[in-house]
């Protein structure tokens, strides 16, 4: 894969977690970075003395339905979406004045957490996220273009690349995030399939024991030497 350095230039960032939130902000202003945000992350930046949009002065729509819409909107997911190597995608960009993300920041609605902690079933489906979901799967789609975090962890590392390459991520490290951003969706997706299969053989409050469906994601900690036998990966 030969190396294409993109600067980031704009950001998106819709957190759940904000225990991060501001000290990567700044490190983002640092580097001259435009800010985007939405709701109570955007609420946050601003009493921090942080210079920041909200989504709604891009998309002209204010938050509605309690919250529930809020980032789906093409002026959104177009920035996010758009192959800028494509004549036809950047003209569209310029025409709906969609400006172009380059990176997302998004952690989800804690839905396992409020699950484990024995909440009702509105409270559980009240934490499904829907927004989150698809501008991580739209940036990670389009990582040649946008790098997209889904966790502190994932943020610490664009910004080191950031400041090893003055404001700029490499292909290597979009890809990888890009994997990891669609792993988290699928486990995400996972535990709220397994919760209503669960459900929908047994009572909102006192689901079945077992679910109709059940999605389990492993991840590897090692190569072994072999397998069962000696010729075999594993």
């Amino acid at each position: 894969m030969s190396e294409n350095l993109l600067a980031v230039k704009t950001a998106l960032l819709s957190v759940s977690d904000k225990s991060a939130l501001i000290e990567q902000a700044k490190a983002l202003r640092d580097f001259g970075v435009r800010l985007i945000s939405t709701g109570g992350t955007y609420k946050a930046l601003k009493q921090a003395g942080l210079e920041v949009e909200e989504v709604a002065e891009i998309t002209g729509f204010g938050e509605m339905m309690d919250g529930r819409v809020k980032t789906l909107h093409p002026k959104i997911h177009g920035g996010l979406l758009a192959n800028r190597d494509e004549g036809e995608h950047v003209a569209a960009l310029r025409e709906h004045g969609i400006p172009e993300i380059d990176m997302l920041i998004v952690n989800l609605y804690p839905f396992e957490q409020t699950l484990a902690g024995g909440a009702d079933f509105a409270t559980c489906v009240e934490n499904i996220d829907i927004g989150g979901p698809a501008m991580i799967r739209a940036a990670a789609k389009n990582h040649k273009h946008v790098v997209v975090c889904v966790d502190n962890e994932s943020v610490d590392e664009a910004l080191a690349e950031m400041k090893q390459h003055a404001g700029k991520t490499s292909p290597k490290l979009r890809l990888r995030l890009a994997h990891k951003a669609f792993a988290r969706t699928a486990q995400y997706d996972a535990a709220i399939s397994n919760w209503l299969g669960a459900v929908v053989d047994g009572e909102a409050e006192s689901p079945a024991k077992f679910p109709r469906t059940f999605t389990r994601q492993f991840s590897k900690a090692l190569d072994l030497r072999y397998g069962e036998n000696p010729h075999q990966s594993a």
